[in-house]
């Protein structure tokens, strides 16, 4: 038996060895915790559960320890990732430990009261102050950073991105991964790929987003339900396979050092695109100034692969995936700067994986300052914003109410039996706080906009007769400028799903690579378009901008051959003279190869753009030496001698 003083020593034995325990498990457990509060769609850090009975001091941040014997046990501060079950669900991990708080009979947590400004909201009624304006200052003229005097080709913008270093890097690596499989016992024999083939190689994957077949061998086909010219006249299926089943971005070498690295700090998970991606995010940040408005949000690369990489947003079209954060122009969907999220932070800030997203986002030397970022409510956070008014950028975004810093007061508060277009704001310094009833209520933060500047929105309400009338409702100034800015990300991502170059495929960074395809075109595009509009030229659709971009990408290194104005006959004083035995023998077709050419490749060595429908043809006219498709649905011989015959 033990007296009522041991009782409760033993009480607080047992809770001090509780505590080690947990702290003792959370190093093994941290990812599985935030993992499992990032497919809830909150932020491990900012969204923490606190106890509810302990009034904080203005300034103390719930996710640190409270001083004196009111203590907390912390959750871990690391990013979310996720991992994917056999079964196609979530694994469940640990759900987050609720913080429990040590009470002291003796004393009591007394906070000094809030500012003037947070003790009660104000309605519509009630004057908000201006915010300073930003001083908008970026680094460049905003839009396209190339020269509006030069006309520039599809292709060329094409490889402002893809440029001659990022394909020459390309075809060093694929060369070394074909060679190292070669070693290790690959049956095929490989031939090196150079630039041009790698670049005709994208001009097929680009084709096959126009054309979407359901298995890619489909499209080299010669059935009349499969004919499809165009990827024959630029290579043949089995080195276009060749080519994507070797096709690697890292140096392999360096590869298998990072391999062994495998669960070590050092390891880096996405070791096999990094050569790529920054190629081409240099690429997106040297040729495009964003204008004032900027959005962050996620992007999802659709995979059904088994990978700890996959993540699942059940609020998103595409629920599993490889997922991005990606930094977006909002008047033209431009992608300034991305980053592939692995499912955990290489070097987390301790402020959350939200904090730390926005902020790396940002992070680029080429872009100023003053720009107004828009993000939702899984980024917004008074210490972002704070964070952010510091080094001289605005924001505005949706915000939780339970996200910490948000105000606590209920005075004045909006009520639940309020009005359409009723609202509330209170200010904390450069953050506004607005509560606004809609269909449902609209909670957002800002550091650059007005509470309400008289501003109305149309929307159809149901009166008490019941019937509907079309009525103009107020509606606060970040809203209205939110709504107007946010869909940077949500616009470049209908501009890559038009027309997606995406595949299956064996290997998870070739799923990537065919997306960084996607921007670049998309990128691309965005450029043509406003350098034509900018010289009062109509710019072509995305399609026709993307079907243009084909035929450049497969012309790249073939001989241009020209039809002479006139051709001379065989009796004019130019023509050879007729002791000679040069003299041609008449019109026939020829192969274009040689006849030492090894038998697989007779058919396709040597082909030449043909002069009458500009595809690729292993047939010429032996008298004149032209370029000429003699096949079924392509008698161009024939044609083109008729033609000159006329």
């Amino acid at each position: 038996m033990f007296t009522l003083a041991e009782a409760r020593e033993q009480v607080i034995r047992s809770d001090e060895l509780e505590d080690e325990s947990d702290d003792g498990s959370m190093a093994a457990s941290m990812d599985s915790e935030d993992e499992d509060a990032f497919l809830l769609g909150i932020d491990a850090v900012l969204d923490i559960e606190v106890d509810s009975s302990i009034t904080l001091p203005p300034g103390v941040s719930p996710s640190k320890p409270l001083p004196g014997p009111w203590s907390s046990v912390d959750s871990p501060h690391t990013s979310a990732g996720g991992q994917a079950n056999g079964s196609g669900t979530r694994s469940p991990g640990p759900s987050p430990a609720k913080r429990r708080v040590l009470k002291s009979p003796a004393k009591k947590c007394t906070a000094p009261s809030p500012p003037a400004g947070l003790e009660r909201w104000f309605d519509n009624s009630e004057e908000d102050e201006q915010p300073r304006p930003l001083q908008f200052r970026p680094r460049r003229t905003p839009g396209v950073q190339l020269d509006f005097q030069t006309d520039y080709s599809a292709s060329e913008i094409f490889q402002l991105f893809f440029s001659k270093e990022v394909i020459r890097t390309l075809c060093i690596n694929t060369n070394k991964y074909a060679a190292r499989r070669s070693e290790e016992g690959m049956k095929k024999q490989w031939k090196d790929v150079n630039a041009d083939e790698m670049l005709h190689f994208l001009s097929i994957i680009i084709y096959m987003g126009l054309l979407k077949p359901s298995a890619v061998r489909d499209l080299w086909r010669k059935d009349r339900l499969h004919s499809h010219p165009f990827p024959a006249s630029v290579m043949a299926g089995y080195r276009y396979g060749d080519i994507a089943a070797y096709l690697h971005m890292s140096d392999p070498d360096s590869d298998a050092k990072n391999d062994q690295l495998r669960g070590e700090p050092e390891y880096d998970g996405l070791f096999r695109l990094k050569p790529l991606q920054e190629q081409i995010l240099s690429a997106c940040r040297a040729y495009y100034q964003p204008h004032q408005n900027l959005s962050i949000d996620e992007r999802m690369v659709a995979t059904k692969a088994r990978i700890g990489m996959k993540q699942y947003m059940k609020n998103k079209p595409t629920k599993w995936g490889y997922m991005l954060f990606v930094l977006a122009d909002s008047s033209s969907g431009y992608t300034c700067n991305f980053s592939v999220y692995e499912g955990k932070a290489r070097k987390p800030s301790g402020k959350g994986l939200s904090f730390d997203a926005v902020v790396s986002l940002l992070h680029v030397p080429s872009l100023g300052t003053g720009y107004t970022v828009y993000v939702d409510n899984f980024y917004t956070s008074s210490l972002l914003f704070h964070h952010l008014h510091r080094i001289g950028f605005g924001a505005c975004g949706t915000i939780r109410e339970t996200r910490i810093g948000f105000p606590k007061t209920t005075v004045n508060a909006l009520p639940k039996d309020a009005n359409r277009g009723d609202m509330r704001w209170i200010r904390d310094g450069s953050l506004l706080f607005v509560k606004w009833r809609d269909t449902r209520d609209v909670t957002v933060c800002s550091t650059v906009h007005k509470a309400y500047s008289g501003q109305s929105v149309q929307r159809r309400i149901r009166i008490k007769n019941g019937t509907w009338s079309t009525q103009q409702i107020p509606v606060p100034e970040p809203v209205k400028a939110y709504n107007k800015f946010m869909g940077g990300v949500d616009l470049s991502d209908a501009l890559i799903k038009y027309y997606s170059v995406t595949q299956k495929t064996r290997r998870w960074y070739v799923k990537l690579f065919l997306h960084f395809v996607d921007i670049a075109v998309v990128n691309s595009f965005i450029i043509h378009k406003e350098m034509a509009l900018a010289r009062k030229q109509k710019p072509l659709s995305q399609k026709s901008f993307r079907e243009v971009l084909c035929m450049e990408l497969a012309d790249v290194g073939q001989p241009q051959v020209s039809i002479p104005a006139e051709v001379p006959s065989e009796t004019s004083s130019s023509s050879v003279p007729q002791d000679k035995e040069l003299k041609p023998k008449g019109c026939f077709p020829v192969p274009v190869s040689e006849v030492s050419a090894e038998n697989r490749m007779k058919a396709t060595q040597g082909r030449r753009k043909c002069v009458q429908c500009k595809m690729k043809t292993a047939f010429m006219c032996r008298s004149c030496s032209t370029p000429l498709c003699i096949i079924v649905d392509r008698m161009c011989f024939t044609e083109w001698h008729d033609q000159k015959s006329a």
